[in-house]
């Protein structure tokens, strides 16, 4: 039998500490991916700065949570290094040490950090819940996300309580104040994406309806399909906050893992909705009402013949030549949907002699 080396700490202590590093690695595995995702969008919206106003906030705002994430990472780092490197021989063992350093610097940032980020993060949701509902009218915008406004700031309140309750001399964030702020904290944010997810996917599936009644699904996949759901509805952060909370609400060591797997999907799904409103893609306040009358190719029964090329927007939309036609006002011509693809498809035909006007 091969003599054992390993410390002298209960095997429960040890599986705790064995998770504390497995949460450490998840956090910095999901850093790497923000890391490349971030640059993407910055790519995206730097070239669009000019352009779009929006694209220069949302730059801002990705640049926030980016420097705060990698500052979260930085103290994740520090801290391991002080428990199992700088004071492996303190009384008790490295959890004993951890427990009793709650107050330095290093830890009250961990804690401030983690609040900032999914603070942030759920503010984002809630914006994108009320851009979605935005084209039924602004009251209807405000209505909606009353509730989940209400929440938020109730979030934003215990999430200041069980920050500064985690980072007392004596306390942690698995001790039993800091425990049940902690549980709430978690328990309102989660209910706040749970809700605005919800509220997203109710009306994004009543568009659906509409939007297949009138569009091609090659266009109307890009607001209605379920990745387009699951986007932007954040749910991503929505299923892993879950088992989070129940882990952590019973004190289940394993809570450390799913900590960091929730902490890292939220601000990937926050990502994902910054790169699709930088590609594009995203919902936009008035996206459903131009939906419903979308630039137009016409053709009067021969497909080589562009009639008129209306544009709605000061971007440069293209004509998909291979969209699927439709009726147009009962009679024997062809609607296509003008995608943003393909413009210069269009503009050359028109160069080499095809006949045709534009607006």
């Amino acid at each position: 039998m091969a003599p054992y080396y390993g410390p002298d700490e209960p095997s429960s202590e040890i599986f705790l500490e064995r998770t504390f590093l497995a949460g450490d690695l998840i956090c910095g595995f999901g850093y790497g991916i923000q890391f490349v995702m971030y640059t993407s969008c910055v790519i995206y919206l730097w070239q669009q700065r000019k352009a779009r106003a929006q694209s220069t906030f949302l730059l801002a705002y990705i640049t926030l949570v980016f420097v705060i994430e990698t500052l979260f990472i930085a103290v994740q780092a520090r801290t391991v290094q002080l428990i199992y490197i700088d004071n492996r021989n303190y009384p008790g063992g490295p959890w004993a040490y951890f427990l009793a350093t709650q107050s330095l610097a290093v830890n009250v940032i961990f804690y401030a950090t983690l609040f900032v980020i999914t603070f942030l993060c759920d503010c984002l949701v809630l914006w994108r819940c009320w851009v979605i509902w935005r084209a039924d009218g602004r009251l209807t915008a405000y209505l909606i996300t009353l509730l989940p406004g209400l929440m938020l700031a109730a979030s934003f309140v215990m999430g200041v309580l069980w920050t500064l309750q985690s980072s007392q001399p004596g306390l942690s964030l698995y001790s039993a104040l800091p425990l049940a702020y902690g549980t709430s904290y978690y328990a309102i944010s989660l209910g706040v994406n749970i809700v605005l997810t919800f509220l997203i996917i109710i009306r994004l599936f009543q568009y659906r309806r509409t939007i297949l009644r009138s569009l091609p699904p090659d266009h109307a996949k890009h607001y209605v399909s379920i990745m387009t759901v699951l986007v932007e509805s954040a749910a991503l952060y929505s299923v892993f906050a879950i088992i989070f909370l129940i882990t952590y609400a019973v004190n289940n060591p394993i809570n450390q893992i799913f900590l960091g797997v929730a902490q890292a999907s939220q601000v990937i799904a926050m990502y994902l909705i910054i790169y699709r409103l930088a590609d594009g893609r995203a919902w936009q306040q008035d996206t459903f009402s131009t939906s419903q009358d979308l630039t137009t190719v016409i053709y009067d029964g021969h497909p080589q013949t562009a009639m008129s090329l209306p544009d709605r927007s000061a971007e440069s939309f293209r004509a998909s030549l291979s969209g699927t036609a439709k009726p147009f006002g009962g009679d024997d011509r062809a609607v296509f949907v003008v995608e943003k693809h393909d413009v210069g498809r269009l503009s050359n035909r028109r160069g080499n002699g095809v006949p045709g006007h534009s607006p």
